[in-house]
């Protein structure tokens, strides 16, 4: 303890010099650092504002991140998630099955069966991997509408 109080002591005085103003130097910033510019426009902002002192914060000002996402998506009427249900109105065959749409290779489909609530919700696992996916338990046929992007088909967007 003794060694590190001497150490400290012989540290301090450089610590009490005076603080010299340095020159400043003017450089040239490489364009790869440099600050994204742009003219307003580009992906939703997803950090509110916050609420002012002494308010309470609405849903609008507090929340960040996907929610926020959701949340902007609500507001201008669209369902950023698509969370609505298949519209069911056959029983889907081998030569007519189910397009169910998707942006991804792979899609997880609850089945209920034909008519809809005819048995308990079965989870389907749809891909591109097969052309048709059959419910075990009504016989339903779903087929994946892939329209995303190509190179996830190969690997290309998994991490």
């Amino acid at each position: 303890m003794a060694s590190v109080l001497r150490s400290f002591k012989a540290v301090s005085p450089a610590l009490r010099r005076p603080i010299v103003a340095q020159k400043q130097v003017n450089f040239a910033r490489a364009f790869s650092v440099s600050v994204n510019r742009s003219a307003g426009h580009g992906p939703p902002q997803l950090l509110g504002p916050g609420a002012k002192a002494g308010e309470v914060p609405t849903d609008e000002a507090q929340s960040t991140g996907i929610e926020r996402f959701e949340l902007l998506g609500k507001l201008e009427g669209v369902d950023v998630f698509d969370m609505k249900p298949l519209e069911i109105t056959r029983l889907g065959t081998v030569a007519d099955p189910i397009p169910v749409y998707s942006l991804y290779p792979e899609r997880q489909v609850g089945c209920t069966g034909y008519p809809a609530d005819s048995h308990d919700t079965i989870w389907l696992n749809v891909n591109t991997e097969l052309k048709n996916h059959r419910c075990p338990e009504c016989g339903s046929v779903y087929t994946l509408n892939f329209q995303g992007d190509e190179a996830l088909l190969h690997g290309g967007g998994h991490h």
